[in-house]
């Protein structure tokens, strides 16, 4: 239950996501060109959600969309409930009440995540933000009864479930949620933004997780009541999108949701878009490595007119890799290094946002005159016409990528419930992109000029030592013994059985040799007009250059700045004109430069992705700013509890000489501040060369058009040079058990990593330990999570597995936790771990809903193209064959307890974990001393890696 409180984030994470589509054929004879790309109306119109609507005599109404492309169905269920709706001393109970409703209900006891885990539903979880409570899961076709009993049941049959203990576990669950994203670089700012934006009383005017003081005056009356006033049916929308039918559905929502009775008229309060009296500022420090300046303006919501124009406004300023605060301000004076524009479309009101990272060393204040300069500017003329056109292109082309999936955070589901609880319309959405298609440069400039001329919030963030804040004050409440409580009896029918899950139709993958040698492995999905193509080089982490660890992650920051026809600028726009985007990216074993485009643009996006990989130029002048960039990000991961995890546990578990121990975040600072445009083109000759690469593609389109396609782009590439190699000798000593402790003063949580040498590779058969750790800690429900999250209520949540290198698959352990119970969490977790490989193994129930679980969810699981991109690729990392999960159900089935048992058994050794500590030491170093383990102290400013002591 992952909440997302960042209004510059909500863009991408929360608000307005993108519809769905219809596959469209082009033309023959039309073929689009870098001048000529497909346009802006043939992908508007490629776009469609067929759907039809009813609602139930109780007020339920339930849109259903169907898409037979796989066994499954998307049940999604949106509360017409969310933090506006929260009267002053309640604030977060929208959210609080949202985990309660994971706990169980009257008939269906216990926690939800066990029986939606039987039936293999993915996708599952359920957020809260201003407008909204929702939860979804995808489950298959012979699930689907199982689904609704449960959504119906904590809709009908809730408050009976819910006792003191639940709620005191939950209220703790929500409160470690909070530490977590307060113990972040810049994790204050949201607060300073809602309160800067909304006048105290506004209903968007405080903060979705709510405050700690109101979550520890919630009782259980008022949980029970806030449930009776706003969870009715009436106030709710069910969307059910996949493999279902009208008429289907129509049987089983009365069936299930019918009995429910009415409940109270959800009603939006008051919320007009705030005028601020006056600009006003503020400056605040943090333990940050780059100071950071925000502005933020309150505007209309999703439902005005104003809305396309400011999306579009948004993307001009700061959201195109063109855009003109880039342009400006990183590529041009270079005074920052990262700039960003945003609008969060609420239901009712909106934040326009501009967030520009300084570059150290500027003063902010420069940098905040200018982007105040920059705006004005805008105001004055508008955005031209190419940016506008740009701006749609790309837009509307990740729309359509982002829904090939029928539901989770932004699938069809997830466009239709919206339409319907805001806008009451599940059709929506096509107004929206008809709307933004029809944007030109007057209709932005007149939004602009109406209300980015209006007073804004300016917020300045500067390296120091974090100010005090209340929330930070408010101690953990005691615990406390408690009687046990009968739970309510349920009055329903039993929980429906699972009907018979059919295997899994894994896509044919078929292997082609392309003209030039490189070996091209394709799979055809044609339920989307998208091509993902990946090229994978035999490189990553491993590869780089051990004295200037940085220069892989700086070839890559560096391979899109320019080739020898486009520079950086010229380069963004001509990706932009095509609604192309390009990655770039590694694992300990990869380098991949990947692209996503319509399949309507695939030649011309082939050809600039090829020009990519062939004859980057890295041109010098934009070397100095890249490396600005690269240094700064380090400097960040020094401040961050999980960047300061990645730097320093690869050479704590591998020893320092070992390949997979330069896996260290950016890299080593000194030697980034020396590398030179040299630097980066060896790197690239040596490593990123056809004889290194694969391509791996996924597309609607025909391999032998594909095949062509590459054929023409590669032509020719040749490798330059020697080729690079990586030496992995085999290493046959134990680094020595103990407690490093990263000293981060005044961190509310500690992180804590715990990491085990194994002497597995990830190339050997690891299906049965990874099996049997799901009911350790690969799940929600493994033990390792349900002790500390659940029972404890320590975090928010705490996972173990095996992470997999070609060459190593070292099991690693990971948990933020309050900060006063580090030392009580590593010895449960030490406990935990020693159990299950000792006296209290896998059990049967374990074992049952760890077998059924993984066969049931497989069709949800390769429901999309990107995730079949991603099998293919580690099958051939891991050297499985390309059929691999086309059996794998097979191989579940033949699995027994025993043998699971005894697989992780022989590689795990609870007594052998080195534990990595990222919290204040003061507070956490007594905590450390009773564990019976050496505790080793270093400073967070001084993580660059750490030498290994062997035994």
């Amino acid at each position: 239950m992952r909440l997302s409180i960042s209004l510059a984030a909500s863009v991408a994470a929360l608000a307005l996501v993108p519809p769905s589509f219809a596959q469209t054929t082009p033309q023959p004879g039309v073929a689009a060109t870098a001048d000529r790309p497909a346009p802006v109306a043939d992908l508007v119109g490629a776009i469609d959600i067929p759907y039809q609507q009813f609602t139930l005599p109780n007020g339920l109404r339930v849109v259903v969309h169907t898409d037979r492309k796989a066994p499954v169905v998307a049940v999604s269920v949106w509360y017409d409930v969310g933090s506006k709706h929260e009267p002053a001393g309640k604030t977060g109970f929208a959210h609080l009440f949202e985990h309660l409703m994971f706990n169980g209900s009257e008939n269906a006891p216990g926690d939800f995540f066990e029986p939606l885990k039987q039936v293999g539903a993915t996708d599952l979880n359920g957020t809260t933000y201003f407008d909204r409570t929702n939860y979804f899961e995808t489950v298959p076709t012979a699930a689907l009864e199982q689904a609704l009993y449960l959504e119906s049941d904590r809709m009908g049959w809730l408050t009976g479930a819910i006792s003191q203990a639940v709620l005191d576990e939950q209220r703790g669950v929500v409160q470690n949620e909070k530490r977590e994203g307060d113990n972040q670089p810049y994790g204050l700012i949201s607060y300073k933004l809602i309160e800067g934006v909304f006048p105290d009383a506004h209903p968007y005017g405080h903060s979705t997780i709510g405050s700690m003081a109101d979550l520890d005056k919630a009782s259980l009356q008022d949980v029970k009541d806030w449930f009776r006033d706003h969870y009715g049916p009436n106030n709710a929308v069910l969307v059910l999108a996949g493999d279902i039918d009208v008429p289907t559905a129509k049987r089983l929502t009365a069936k299930y949701f019918g009995a429910i009775k009415r409940g109270p008229e959800s009603v939006a309060p008051q919320a007009a878009v705030p005028v601020l009296a006056q600009p006003r500022s503020e400056v605040m420090k943090d333990r940050v490595a780059a100071p950071l300046v925000v502005k933020s303006w309150p505007v209309p919501g999703l439902n005005d007119a104003a809305a396309p124009a400011l999306e579009v406004a948004a993307s001009v300023l700061g959201g195109l890799a063109s855009s003109r605060f880039d342009n400006a301000l990183v590529k041009g004076d270079k005074t920052a290094v990262q700039v960003s524009a945003s609008y969060s479309d609420f239901a009712q009101v909106g934040t326009f946002t501009i967030h520009a990272m300084v570059r150290p060393g500027v003063d902010p204040a420069i940098v905040s005159r200018r982007l105040d300069e920059l705006v004005a500017e805008f105001i004055r003329n508008g955005p031209t016409p190419d940016e506008v056109q740009r701006t749609l292109t790309t837009t509307i082309s990740r729309r359509i990528g982002g829904l090939e999936a029928v539901g989770g955070f932004g699938g069809k589901a997830v466009a239709l419930a919206e339409g319907a609880l805001y806008s009451d319309d599940p059709g929506f959405y096509k107004k929206q992109l008809a709307a933004l298609a029809a944007q030109m440069p007057a209709s932005v400039k007149a939004a602009a000029q109406q209300w980015l001329t209006r007073p804004n919030y300016s917020l300045t963030v500067v390296p120091g030592e974090r100010d005090a804040y209340e929330e930070a004050m408010v101690p953990p409440p005691a615990e406390q013994t408690k009687a046990p409580e009968a739970p309510a009896k349920g009055t329903r029918e039993p929980m429906p059985p699972v009907g018979e899950v059919g295997a899994l139709a894994f896509p044919k993958v078929e292997r082609a040799q392309l003209s030039n040698g490189v070996e091209l492995v394709y799979a055809q999905r044609a339920t989307v007009p998208i091509t993902q193509m990946v090229a994978s080089f035999d490189a990553g982490a491993a590869a780089d250059v051990a004295d200037q660890l940085g220069t892989q992650s700086m070839t890559l920051a560096m391979i899109d700045e320019g080739t020898a026809r486009l520079n950086s600028i010229q380069l963004a726009e001509a990706k932009e004109r095509l609604g192309l985007d390009i990655f770039t990216g590694s694992s300990a074993d990869r380098t991949t430069v990947s692209f996503r485009a319509p399949s309507a643009n695939l030649g011309p996006a082939l050809d600039i992705w090829a020009e990519l990989l062939r004859a980057p130029s890295f041109p010098d002048s934009e070397l100095a700013r890249v490396r600005a960039q690269m240094l700064t990000q380090i400097a960040q991961e020094q401040t961050d509890p999980e960047g300061i995890e990645q730097r320093i546990l690869p050479p704590i578990l591998y020893g320092p000489a070992h390949p997979y121990a330069k896996n260290q975040g950016s890299g080593d600072a000194e030697a980034v501040a020396a590398l030179t445009r040299a630097d980066l083109v060896a790197f690239h000759h040596a490593w990123l060369r056809p004889d290194k690469a694969k391509v791996f593609v996924v597309s609607d389109r025909p391999l032998a058009e594909v095949k062509a396609g590459l054929d023409r782009a590669l032509a020719g590439w040749k490798g330059e040079g020697a080729a690079g190699t990586k030496v992995f000798r085999e290493d046959r000593s134990l680094p020595v058990p103990r407690i490093v402790l990263v000293d981060r003063p005044d961190s509310p949580q500690s992180r804590i990593a715990g990491v085990l040498r194994t002497g597995l590779r990830g190339t050997d058969d690891l299906l049965p330990v990874i099996t049997a750790n799901d009911a350790l800690g690969g799940d929600f429900l493994g033990r390792i999570n349900m002790d500390l999250r659940e029972t404890k209520h320590w975090s928010y949540g705490a996972y173990g597995g095996f992470a997999r290198h070609a060459e190593a698959a070292p099991y690693q352990l990971r948990a933020p936790v309050q900060a006063d119970k580090t030392g009580a969490s590593i010895a449960a977790m030490k406990a935990e771990i020693g159990a299950f490989v000792g006296n209290r193994p896998m059990s049967e129930a374990e074992f049952q809903r760890t077998i059924t679980g993984a066969t049931r969810s497989l069709a949800g699981d390769f429901e999309t193209s990107g995730a079949v991109l991603g099998a293919m690729q580690a099958n051939d990392l891991y050297r499985r064959p390309d059929d691999y999960y086309a059996t794998i159900t097979q191989r579940y089935r033949a699995m027994t307890r025993d043998q699971l048992n005894g697989a992780i058994r022989s590689v795990i050794d609870p007594n052998r974990f080195i534990w990595v500590v990222i919290g204040d030491a003061k507070a956490v170093r007594p905590q450390l001393d009773t564990l019976g383990l050496p505790v080793e102290v270093m400073p967070a400013a001084s993580v660059t890696g750490a030498p290994e002591e062997s035994e």
